[in-house]
């Protein structure tokens, strides 16, 4: 039989502190018997895609997005 969830006001509060810092992105929360172990945050940035039309004009293309890898080339 499963253990019910223990959380207390310190968990809590770090669960709240990670989801208000964040914009995008998930927050998976590990449990072990009963208890939280271990809490993962995965945070994504978004971008406009007008904003590297300013840094072409300023800068190059030094801040435009490229591909990893060329295909044929490592």
């Amino acid at each position: 039989m499963a253990k019910p969830l223990k959380v207390d006001d310190v968990w809590l509060d770090r669960i709240a502190g990670l989801l208000n810092e964040m914009e995008f992105g998930s927050l998976n929360i590990v449990v072990h018997e009963g208890q939280i172990v271990q809490v993962e945050r995965t945070e994504r940035k978004r971008y406009e895609l007008g904003a590297s039309g300013a840094a072409k004009s300023s800068g190059g293309q030094r801040n435009a997005a490229r591909p990893l890898r060329q295909s044929g080339t490592r």
